[in-house]
């Protein structure tokens, strides 16, 4: 196998391989072997004729299509591996393979034309200007979280002496129809029902205030035009509903006594200085993180960079990827959040292209700080990444490094690499005050 180079307008390069023909045909060979089965010569039991017969019958090339795949993917991957150890080209899209020249007895010529890296102009990226900002803790805050824990700590209490208000949750009996005639999904037993929520269509909640436990009502509500289920948009509905029981969140009152309760100190003074300090802490944290962010979006705006067409598609398809297996994992397919929103698969990708052109920009961005600043990542910087990973997945590190890899290893060190760029960005960034001071009173 041997291969020329020829680098293209707009990032764009085009590799010409050439095959050897005898490697060509040990893969008809090949093809011929897998495929023979499919035909059926007259005279010959299914699988048993020759490739010659199978030839003259059919016409010469009819193995030639898995032949090419064959060669193409032992190639391609021979030549992938050895651009890669050469550093030739820094390729950063699938190739689009086109065939050149094949047959019998000729060297297999085809191109692959991909997108490679694209040339960065860095602008200013020391000394950018990012929003100061403060740790500072507001009584509101602090008051927001025990409300918070309060709830968690919270208690259902039934209520019987009076009618449903807004806020309780009604256990209710119900059964809707249509036209007269009950529908399917219209039933619903022990059902607890938030009054206010907005949970149950048109105003179904409001017809339930004021109903004690025992009552029987019925209840008549038209189902929205875009309603799901095409039998029941826009239908004027009644439902007959009984109430069962009325419900109460009953809220601990925020004391010592609860205090004592959800956490290690006596007093709710003390509890609320820890959860201060805590929530400090947290901020302080978000800070760091948002100063980080926006000291390196004000670099990628500062750059000059165009990117190629694929690589902005490959892009795309492996946010699209990512989104699918986050649907996945609450248990839903992402045909059905396209059904579900209406959404077709160009659509998505529309969506998804801006920020496909951020996360392009800010890594070109932090590459091109990492060679301008020529950031070295030491077998100890490594190491320690490492010994992070290994914490976090409760893993041994040895475990890891073997997981790794050498292609893990090598983009684990180009990970650090553009890290430490971030905090050499961020590190000289400088501060300036926010337009208009908030004017909170502190705790």
């Amino acid at each position: 196998m041997t291969y020329t180079v020829e680098n293209l307008e707009k990032s764009m390069a085009k590799v010409t391989i050439t095959v050897e023909a005898a490697k060509f045909d040990e893969a008809v060979e090949k093809s011929f072997h897998k495929n023979r089965g499919k035909f059926q010569i007259p005279g010959f039991r299914r699988g048993k004729a020759s490739r010659k017969m199978i030839e003259k019958t059919y016409g010469e090339g009819v193995f030639y299509e898995d032949a090419a795949n064959f060669v193409i993917d032992e190639a391609y991957a021979e030549f992938y591996d050895e651009n890669r150890a050469k550093k030739e080209l820094e390729i950063a899209s699938r190739p689009e393979i086109d065939l050149v020249d094949f047959g019998a007895g000729k060297d297999f010529v085809f191109t692959a034309t991909m997108a490679v890296k694209p040339e960065v102009t860095l602008g200013d990226y020391k000394g950018v200007e990012v929003t100061k900002r403060e740790a500072k803790i507001m009584a509101a805050d602090v008051n927001a979280e025990i409300d918070r824990i309060r709830e968690q700590n919270s208690r259902m209490i039934t209520v019987e002496d009076r009618g449903i208000k807004k806020n309780d949750t009604a256990v209710i009996d119900f059964e809707g129809f249509v036209d007269g005639e009950a529908f399917e999904g219209g039933k619903g037993t022990d059902y607890p029902l938030v009054i206010g929520s907005g949970s149950f269509i048109d105003n179904f909640e409001d017809q339930l205030v004021g109903k004690k436990v025992g009552e029987s009502l019925d209840v008549e509500v038209t189902f929205p035009e875009e309603y799901h289920a095409e039998n029941l948009k826009g239908k004027p509905a009644l439902f007959k509903v009984t109430v069962k029981e009325i419900k109460v969140k009953e809220l601990p009152a925020a004391d010592d006594e609860f205090a004592s309760e959800v956490s290690e100190f006596e007093t709710l003074k003390e509890y609320k200085a820890s959860i201060k300090k805590d929530l400090t802490a947290k901020k302080t944290e978000a800070n760091k993180r948002e100063k980080e962010n926006e000291a390196v979006e004000k670099v990628v705006e500062n750059m000059t960079v165009e990117i190629p067409a694929p690589m902005m598609e490959a892009e795309t398809q492996q946010m699209i990827q990512e989104f699918a297996q986050n649907l996945q994992m609450q248990g839903i397919s992402i045909d059905q959040y396209m059904q579900m929103t209406g959404m077709n698969p160009q659509g998505l990708m529309s969506q998804m292209q801006p920020q496909a052109e951020q996360r392009i920009k800010t890594r070109l961005a932090l590459e091109a700080v990492v060679k301008a600043e020529n950031i070295e990542v030491s077998d100890a910087d490594i190491d320690a990444e490492i010994e992070e990973m290994a914490k976090q997945y409760n893993m041994e590190a040895d475990k890891i490094k073997e997981t790794l890899g050498d292609a893990g290893k090598e983009q684990l060190s180009a990970d650090i690499a553009n890290k430490k760029a971030v905090a050499l960005i961020t590190d000289s960034a400088k501060e300036v005050e926010k337009a208009e001071e908030e004017t909170k009173e502190e705790e």
